[in-house]
This record gives structure tokens, C-alpha cells and sequence, in this order.
């Protein structure tokens, strides 16, 4: 990743950051469970994924309908992916993990 990219990167992240902090609806909220008594801190994590776009020359369309890949894109894959859900056959499902018996053996 060049570094253009990655200090357009890092302003995105100041962008998130300012309009959270300058969010008068937010604000509002806070002022208000500080007037129930209870100090608030608040702790955002935002993750920034990317994916290189490639020509459409270089690349057909994608589609969303079910082939060999299923019914996801590589973009729902990523995004899956960025979220640590992980895609299992649903023969694997059929199989108890580690071989072990539905029922204790006696």
C-alpha cells in the first residue's frame, strides 16, 4: 500500500473521530447519563478494509448468483472474513468435530 493511500487512511480515521466528537446528538446522550450520576466513557474501534479494484477488462462482473463459490461475492467473503466468520461446506457440518460419538460410550 503506498503511502497516499495510507494517509488518506489515517484521515478517514480523524473524519470518524470529529464527527463522533462533535455529534451534538451524541452529546446530548452522554450529558444525560451524566445527570443520572454515572461518568462515560466512550471507546470506538473502526475497522477500514480495503480491496484493490481491478479493471473490468481484467476482471468479469461479479455476480451473486449460487456457482461453484456460492451465492457470495469476494467482497461479502472479505467483509465475512473481516469479521472472523468463516465459511464452513455443509458436508463439514454432518461430521462431529474431532470424531467423537454422539453419545458417551458405556
Amino acid at each position: 500500500m503506498n503511502q497516499k493511500v495510507k494517509n488518506l487512511i489515517q484521515k478517514l480515521g480523524e473524519a470518524i473521530h470529529e464527527s463522533v466528537s462533535e455529534s451534538e446528538d451524541i452529546a446530548g446522550v452522554v450529558k444525560n447519563i451524566r445527570e443520572q450520576g454515572f461518568d462515560v466513557l466512550l471507546m470506538l474501534e473502526a475497522t477500514i478494509g480495503l480491496n484493490e479494484l481491478e479493471t473490468e477488462a481484467n476482471q468479469p462482473a461479479e455476480s451473486v448468483s449460487e456457482d461453484a463459490d456460492g451465492p457470495f461475492t469476494r467482497s461479502d467473503l472479505t467483509f465475512l472474513k473481516s469479521l472472523r466468520i468463516s465459511l464452513t461446506d455443509e458436508t463439514d457440518m454432518d461430521t462431529p468435530p474431532n470424531n467423537t460419538p454422539d453419545t458417551p460410550e458405556a
